[in-house]
């Protein structure tokens, strides 16, 4: 079947086969033909089932007729991942049209969305919370808004959106269609749906939320210390192109990059708290294969399309059997094949237990040849961080009251104790009044005395940690007259010249009335 009898317009048919979409998928055969008829739709469309042009698609064909310059159509979505790549596949289903849309999210300016809310742009792809600090304005007209949808529905209610959905509900007309597109339908949805949709037609609300057709799963069983060495591993060897791997937090992301970074494997990282321009930068970079390992908390779980994306790795475990169908959807999208590899370590067994019973199969067990499994993990530092660690007490940092004092120097030699040097117990009548550095010695044990004056030398004087010995300061008759010292003879510096200080005004005496 082809998209030609669903009824589309001729335009819209022309943006479709433009991007080599040849037949509709499942979902799009059953959305679309009673969205076109303007009923509501509830629908439960697994990750990569192109639910995207299930509802971008009616909403383009209706307004092809009527009013111009007014926002029509609003998406509401979660992530703004999720609304940047709606705003670009919608634009390329409607290039030959005269049909614009918008993304709105947070993270950037708000300008450019105001000028787009200002000229009445037909279609408005927008996050909760952005969309609520525009509608503070007069400008943010939603008055004559027909289609309304609400994409990825499930994660916007984890994410707490409830109450700025309801509130963004209050300015839209009543008379509107709502599509409701939802990868799982738990009671909280389902409620929701009631309160918001009307006679609704039903697609897949019965179908269990499963991995993609042509997706291959296995698991890795590795100490949560190599997780990390075996990536670098699997990604040298491995023929993928492109790997998107998944950590639980933003910490891990960061470290993660990092150390695939100083491995050589060109990575990218992304998560909440990164700003949408590097976000955007990585994003971009991966699809456009600067980066060949894009690290990813699960803020790119839902709605991110990257085109042939070949591997998807689960470095930590998901916290719930739902995430991890959303991450392992990131690859085989619309009929295509990929691969999803988990690393499990001893103590996330039994999360693995509950993935097999959400999917209902077990996962085969893989090793890495090669790969030493047996590596013992790196023993934790016992000394405090910051500068106490390093014995900086010539800095003026000195040790925590709660922490033994170090035995050794901070250039690795032992204390005093064991040193045979004599101790010093007055400043050098050599060495400059230096303020701060005096004081420090003044303050300081005199088994430590040693240590001021030998490091401010260093500081002062860097050929005197070579053995050179030069005085610390420049015998009375090698000095030059001040004169000589600014380059020619005679010279007055200009703050010393009198004659160039302003003159005070006299003023005269106030006149006392008698």
């Amino acid at each position: 079947m082809s998209f030609v009898p669903l009824g589309l317009h001729a335009d819209i048919l022309r943006g479709i086969e433009a991007l080599g979409f040849n037949e509709p998928t499942s979902i799009q055969k059953d959305a679309i033909p009673p969205a076109l008829q303007g009923r509501d739709v509830l629908a439960c469309s697994m990750t990569g089932s192109g639910k995207t042009a299930a509802f971008g698609l009616p909403i383009l064909h209706r307004l092809m007729s009527g009013s111009r310059h007014a926002t029509r159509a609003l998406i509401l979505t979660p992530t703004r991942e999720l609304a940047a790549q709606i705003e670009e596949h919608l634009g390329q289903l409607a290039q030959f049209t005269k049909l614009r849309a918008k993304a709105v999210y947070g993270g950037v300016g708000m300008f450019p969305q105001e000028q787009a809310l200002k000229r009445g742009l037909e279609i408005i792809v927008a996050t909760p919370g952005r969309l609520l600090d525009h509608m503070r304005m007069p400008y943010a007209k939603l008055d004559k808004v027909e289609i309304l949808v609400l994409d990825e529905a499930d994660r916007m209610l984890d994410m707490g959106f409830l109450p700025d959905i309801r509130r963004i509900m209050e300015r839209l007309p009543r008379q509107r269609q709502t599509l409701l597109f939802s990868a799982t339908l738990p009671g909280p949805i389902k409620a929701l749906a009631k309160e918001l949709l009307r006679e609704p037609a039903n697609v897949n609300i019965e179908r269990k939320a499963m991995p993609a057709t042509g997706l291959t799963q296995a698991v890795y069983a590795v100490p949560h210390h190599l997780k990390s060495s075996l990536l670098t591993a699997l990604v040298r060897e491995g023929k993928a192109r492109s790997v998107l791997a998944f950590t639980r937090t933003k910490h891990r992301a960061d470290r993660l990059a990092q150390f695939l970074e100083r491995q050589g494997i060109a990575s990218a990282r992304i998560h909440g708290d990164r700003t949408q321009a590097q976000r955007t930068q990585a994003l971009e970079g991966f699809k456009k294969g600067r980066y060949r390992v894009l690290v990813a908390t699960d803020v790119a779980a839902r709605g991110i399309d990257v085109d042939e994306l070949e591997l998807v790795v689960n470095v930590d475990m998901p916290r719930e059997p739902e995430d991890y169908i959303h991450r392992v959807g990131r690859t085989a999208r619309a009929q295509a094949k990929g691969d999803a590899l988990t690393f499990v370590s001893p103590d996330e067994e039994q999360g693995l237990r509950a993935i097999e019973r959400a999917i209902g199969a077990k996962l085969p067990r893989l090793t890495l040849e090669g790969f030493d499994y047996r590596q013992a993990a790196p023993e934790r530092r016992d000394h405090p961080r910051g500068p106490q660690a390093h014995g900086h007490l010539a800095h003026g940092h000195a040790p925590r009251r709660d922490e033994p004092r170090r035995e050794h120097r901070h250039d690795g030699r032992p204390r005093h104790q064991h040193d045979e040097r004599p101790r010093r117990v007055e400043w050098p009548a050599q060495a400059p009044n230096e303020g701060h550095a005096r004081r420090r010695f003044e303050r300081a044990e005199p088994a430590q005395r040693n240590e001021h004056v030998e490091l401010h030398e260093r500081h002062r004087r860097p050929e005197a940690a070579t053995g050179e010995t030069r005085p610390w300061a420049r015998p009375e008759g090698d000095r030059k007259p001040a004169a000589e010292q600014q380059g020619r003879p005679g010279h007055v510096p200009f703050w010393k010249n009198r004659k160039n200080k302003p003159q005070r005004r006299a003023h005269a005496p106030h006149a006392v009335n008698g």
